[in-house]
């Protein structure tokens, strides 16, 4: 009797499927499969991530390093945000490049906002264990956190897809 009602019952969802709404940025920049996903709390907070359809993802490559070092002069990890107003955190755009993926067969992926906002967050840990990132891309491996403008809140969602149109 036990197990009729357990089979039943759906299944419960994810942390990430009840608090978040997936959008996904397909072909950043013109490159095939180079698919990025943006979690969308309803307090407007963005979790950057890789979608599902990425190579990294795919192909089960071996991520030989994950660097924030965008430019001689540009780091993701020096981004400092302190106070109501996150004074300090870095601006950024759509196309805004967040970190570099190094494969071991030398290819090298760049992971782009794909939201305009402030960076709020960059997840270090996947630069002690980059095997993270593709274990557990959606939650612990994701790349980054950006805080959108609140009266861009609305229309950051624009040149992104639902996850029926993106399947």
């Amino acid at each position: 009797m036990a197990t009729e009602s357990a089979a039943a019952a759906p299944s419960i969802p994810s942390l990430v499927d009840r608090y978040f709404t997936r959008w996904y940025k397909a072909d950043v920049k013109g490159k095939p499969c180079e698919d990025h996903c943006v979690l969308q709390h309803s307090n407007r907070i963005c979790v950057i991530t890789l979608a599902g359809s990425h190579p990294v993802l795919q192909s089960g490559k071996t991520i030989e390093s994950i660097s924030y070092q965008i430019s001689t002069n540009c780091s993701r990890l020096q981004n400092k945000v302190s106070g109501k107003f996150k004074r300090g955190a870095q601006f950024l755009t759509e196309l805004a490049p967040l970190c570099k993926i190094h494969c071991a067969d030398g290819e090298e992926y760049t992971v782009s906002s794909c939201v305009r906002g402030r960076l709020m967050e960059v997840n270090e840990n996947i630069l002690r264990k980059p095997s993270i990132l593709q274990e557990k891309p959606s939650t612990e491996g994701y790349i980054a956190v950006v805080l959108p403008k609140f009266e861009e809140s609305k229309s950051i969602t624009e040149g992104l897809l639902t996850q029926e149109q993106y399947e």
